[in-house]
């Protein structure tokens, strides 16, 4: 996914939704400059974090995505920040949380926030989950299991980060992709076409071909 700049986010909004922004980025980019950054009280949030929240409410479930990224961002949210608005927030702002973490974070610090959401059946959260973020710090391991959770739960590969690289000559995802899909002819079910992508990626050949 790729989320659009200020520019372009403000020539979709209507006033009163970029009106609401600016004040949003602001409160945001005041929580960022405080020195050290103001701690919530104890049973409140800061006021960025709310209007994180109501992001929806104000611009529209379709910009909610890129409003929140630009929240995050402008409010230099941490680790720390980060995790706790994935685990105190909707399914809206978890997916938010995902899509800023590679350019938020250079660590592997955020990673429980990705293997959460691939426990998940949640096709917007795995989605969100295997963009470049999960690319640059799964381990290997993980991300073909990723992969294959993409094709149980129908999430299109070009979903996957860095699907091209990582699978070249990855023999074992190619095993693991020739069991699911012998598993799946077994039952009578379909091999979901985007199975033989991958695995003519990883330069093995389906015995469809």
């Amino acid at each position: 996914m790729t989320t659009p700049t200020r520019g372009e986010l403000d020539a979709q909004l209507p006033d009163a939704a970029r009106a609401w922004l600016d004040d949003a980025l602001a409160e945001a980019g005041r929580h960022a400059t405080e020195t050290p950054p103001a701690a919530p009280p104890p049973y409140a949030a800061p006021l960025w974090e709310l209007r994180f929240a109501a992001a929806g409410r104000h611009c529209g479930r379709d910009h909610a995505d890129a409003v929140r990224t630009l929240l995050l961002a402008e409010a230099c949210a941490d680790t720390a920040t980060l995790t706790r608005l994935y685990h105190q927030g909707t399914a809206a702002e978890r997916r938010a949380v995902l899509l800023a973490l590679h350019p938020l974070l250079q660590s592997p610090a955020a990673l429980p926030l990705v293997e959460d959401a691939l426990r998940t059946n949640d096709t917007r959260l795995v989605a969100a989950a295997v963009g470049p973020y999960a690319a640059a710090h799964l381990d290997s391991h993980s991300w073909r299991h990723a992969v294959l959770k993409c094709l149980f739960t129908g999430v299109p590969v070009d979903a996957v980060a860095g699907l091209r690289s990582r699978a070249a000559g990855d023999t074992e995802l190619a095993r693991m992709l020739a069991d699911y899909a012998a598993e799946r002819t077994a039952a009578g079910r379909d091999v979901p076409p985007d199975l033989n992508r991958v695995l003519t990626l990883t330069g093995e050949q389906s015995e469809e071909s």
